[in-house]
């Protein structure tokens, strides 16, 4: 069987290691809904998934693929920006996955923003529990892509190290400001 390098493959093999049943998880950007099928099946029967998207388009493609997979009773769609995730949380959280930029297929014009993104991990860092991970999909490029990379950047390198583990990894050898998957785990 032949192992797929993408950003998103890559992460979840990651990701496999720090959920379990019954966890709660947030999709904090559920686009098309891929990684919010994935939390839900981690989570299992008795899980939970809040999955954020501030375009009704993303929360109906993530709906119909979770309807089609069975899974539509574990998830919560929420249609506001995740930056205001924790006034839907309570509790403490497993797992948080976030890919920056634009919607599959989707406006490029509407895309996630230094500020509002910058918000959002913080208010996911703090509903994080210890030993729970946040993974960060970074695609830099187009308008507020390399912007948005820094200011992530630059925040997560200022993290206190008695508190949390930042790995950032890379496509070392491709070009075209390929995607940047970054780990966050809350020790």
């Amino acid at each position: 069987m032949k192992k797929s390098y993408q950003i998103t493959e890559f992460c979840h093999r990651f990701l496999r290691d720090f959920i379990v049943e019954k966890d709660c998880c947030i999709d904090a950007t559920a686009g098309n809904g891929n990684d919010t099928e994935f939390l839900c099946r981690m989570a299992g029967p008795g899980g939970r998934v809040y999955a954020f998207d501030i375009q009704e388009e993303a929360l109906e493609h993530t709906r119909r693929r979770l309807k089609q997979a069975g899974l539509l009773e574990r998830a919560v769609l929420i249609r506001d920006g995740h930056e205001h995730m924790e006034e839907y949380v309570k509790g403490q959280v497993s797992a948080i996955v976030f890919n920056f930029g634009y919607l599959p297929g989707g406006d490029h014009r509407i895309a996630t923003r230094p500020e509002t993104s910058l918000r959002a991990v913080r208010a996911g860092l703090g509903l994080l529990k210890p030993g729970g991970v946040m993974n960060l999909c970074i695609y830099s490029g187009g308008d507020t892509g390399y912007e948005e990379r820094d200011a992530l950047l630059g925040f997560l390198k200022e993290l206190d190290t008695r508190k949390w583990l930042v790995i950032v990894s890379s496509y070392y050898n491709r070009g075209n400001d390929p995607p940047l998957p970054v780990f966050v785990i809350r020790l």
